[in-house]
């Protein structure tokens, strides 16, 4: 396929799956992409050899045109690049391959179904076919399913006991699946009825269908609220939410580096300013393409709050921020301060349903950074704008605080 076939596509600048196809629309290759035009493009570089490999420059040479499936997220494109794969079995995609090295996911088929990431090799060695209800994969890039499954978790808690749910033998075992119920990483209900409706919706977010997981929640929202079940619902509402603003900028990278076209990422960062806990305020600064986007900053006057309680009036704020939809979400936050200030966003963010990483900027007696804390692969890959958004915030933060000082010795 020539480049200047290419050219005349029209590829998104968003999340999918892309198929190189041959002269009887064969499926010759399947990818996915945080980016379907930038990805795409990279297969017709003069140097794809070097990049990739002699197969896949011959598999480009091959190709006689190419399609695309655009997702909502990049986890998507990762679910239905491995279902596509499963189900065309593309001979570019298969050929040298050890499947029994790929991560698979199982989901157990027990009354409490366990829903467990299994080697290739110990499928059939570990589990009978009568043992597993559901299964899903292969999943060839460990690592990423790892950070995928951190997300899907965050959407649908579920249980992944190395034993069965009852077949607890010690206290200690009993215990753990007690303490990860209260940090929110095993569901609250042990209702069987209440898990098997979150498996069914977890199965179908792996078969690739989320608009019908949406749909049931969406119905179940309306008869929760019928019955006048208004804290029900709004639960709901959130999981919808969640589902339909999947946050992923973890998955986000190619096969050999990390990746990510800065156009599109919109980083967030907040600050708290005050004297001694007196006419204490906080602020919202954005960075969009590496630079400052200040008609998207945003002020809040802290209310109730007396002492000089930083953790608190970031929590307040950061909740009145997410009370607006019609504002842009960020793929990342950063915050002013430590593990505290950067714990108390994350808790906030957990009580909205949002799955947005969080890092914070810990400085020295000077206000100078010292290092931040969060993610590595986010921190390598955004540093200069993490420390442009918290300077900016700190100087808003300031600015603003003088003007309504200011204001008040006037008045």
């Amino acid at each position: 396929m020539e480049k200047a076939h290419l050219l005349k596509k029209k590829l998104p600048d968003a999340p999918g799956v892309y198929f190189f196809l041959g002269t009887k629309k064969e499926i010759h290759y399947i990818g996915k992409a945080t980016s379907l035009r930038n990805r795409v493009r990279s297969y017709f570089s003069s140097d794809i050899v070097e990049k990739r490999s002699q197969i896949i420059a011959k598999m480009v040479a091959e190709a006689k045109n190419i399609e695309w499936t655009e997702t909502d997220s990049v986890l998507e494109a990762l679910i239905l690049e491995t279902n596509l794969i499963r189900t065309h079995k593309p001979v570019y995609n298969t050929r040298s391959k050890d499947d029994k090295s790929y991560n698979h996911l199982v989901i157990t088929n027990e009354a409490l179904p366990r829903v467990l990431v299994v080697r290739g090799k110990d499928l059939t060695e570990k589990f009978s076919e009568k043992e597993i209800k559901y299964h899903f994969g292969p999943f060839p890039s460990g690592s990423l399913f790892k950070e995928a499954l951190k997300i899907v978790r965050k959407l649908f808690r579920f249980y992944d006991t190395k034993t069965p749910i009852g077949a607890e033998k010690t206290k200690i075992a009993k215990g753990k699946i007690d303490f990860n119920r209260q940090i929110g990483l095993y569901p609250e209900s042990t209702s069987p009825k209440e898990y098997n409706k979150t498996i069914r919706h977890i199965r179908l977010f792996f078969e690739g269908k989320k608009g019908q997981v949406i749909a049931e929640l969406e119905k179940e929202m309306m008869e929760e609220a019928k019955h006048e079940r208004f804290e029900e619902a709004n639960a709901i509402k959130k999981r919808i939410f969640a589902l339909n603003h999947i946050q992923d900028i973890a998955l986000m990278k190619d096969d050999s580096r990390v990746y990510r076209d800065e156009k599109r990422v919109r980083i967030e960062a907040y600050d708290i300013a005050h004297l001694q806990g007196l006419d204490m305020v906080g602020v919202m600064t954005v960075i969009e393409s590496g630079e400052p986007a200040k008609n998207e900053y945003r002020k809040f006057k802290i209310k109730d709050i007396e002492s000089a309680n930083d953790t608190a009036a970031l929590k307040q704020m950061l909740s009145r921020r997410l009370s607006h939809p019609e504002w842009p979400l960020p793929q990342l936050i950063v915050v002013d301060g430590s593990t505290a200030q950067k714990n108390a966003a994350e808790l906030i963010l957990r009580q909205h349903a949002m799955l947005i990483p969080v890092v914070g900027v810990v400085k020295d007696e000077r206000h100078k950074p010292i290092r931040i804390i969060g993610q590595k692969k986010l921190l390598d890959v955004h540093k200069h704008s993490i420390l442009l958004a918290n300077a900016e915030s700190h100087r808003f933060a300031i600015a603003y605080h003088r003007d309504k000082r200011s204001k008040k010795l006037r008045s």
